[in-house]
């Protein structure tokens, strides 16, 4: 098969992560398995997985802990299903608060599960590291920090968004107008705001050191380099 998954399954129902075991790996997939919480968060963290199955309701430690404890410990994304028999909206928002990426409530089919399952394992962010370091520039998604040569630059919101904007793109350019897109939709400000963010960030991304990393691309937009 060849988009198998690696996939933990956090279930304390013997019988339910039986039927989910033989049906998923009938499907090509590579299944682990943990009874409890804290056994699903070691495996979370020590092995390397695509998907998360997580009940909620667990022993040792429930769900909710587990998968919060996951987005702050793990160093790269990390899809989550989250599994319950409780099915209120509020519940539900519990789930995505604490980091999960989507929500079963039991009982479901497996062919529903699955077919989450693979969704999940295509999106974009599967297996994306949280940092980002282009020379001496390092920048942590999830935290929302930056820092030039080990020393914190302070942004604002948008400047943040911008230098990610970069970031992800380097060492090729964003064009102007899909900066101004993502930061702003379809009612961008005057042109000349996105050139006054742009000369706010250089004052802290380049003004502060010896070379200059955010480059002006003539014609096209702005870019991130590694100094020379």
């Amino acid at each position: 098969m060849n988009n198998a998954l690696d996939i933990l399954l956090v279930e304390d129902n013997a019988d339910l992560a039986d039927n989910i075991i033989d049906y998923l790996e009938t499907l090509g997939h590579r299944l682990h398995y943990a009874a409890d919480g804290e056994a699903g968060l070691r495996e979370a963290l020590t092995r390397p997985i695509d998907v998360i199955l997580l009940d909620l309701a667990l022993p040792r430690r429930d769900g909710l802990d587990v998968c919060a404890d996951i987005r702050r410990r793990a160093d790269h994304h990390l899809p989550i299903l989250m599994l319950t028999a409780r099915d209120t909206l509020d519940d539900k928002l519990a789930g995505f608060a604490s980091g999960a990426d989507d929500y079963l409530v039991k009982p479901f089919s497996l062919a529903e599960l699955a077919a989450r399952i693979t969704a999940l394992g295509q999106r974009p962010q599967l297996g994306r590291s949280y940092q980002i370091a282009i020379g001496p520039l390092t920048i942590d998604r999830q935290l929302r920090t930056a820092t030039r040569a080990g020393q914190p630059l302070r942004l604002s919101p948008l400047l943040w968004d911008i230098l990610l904007l970069l970031a992800e793109a380097s060492p090729q350019p964003v064009v102007r107008s899909e900066i101004a897109r993502k930061l702003w939709g379809d009612e961008p400000p005057p042109s000349d705001a996105l050139r006054s963010h742009i000369h706010l960030l250089r004052q802290i991304v380049d003004k502060p050191f010896d070379r200059a990393m955010i480059e002006t691309v003539h014609g096209v937009g702005f870019r991130l380099s590694v100094p020379q």
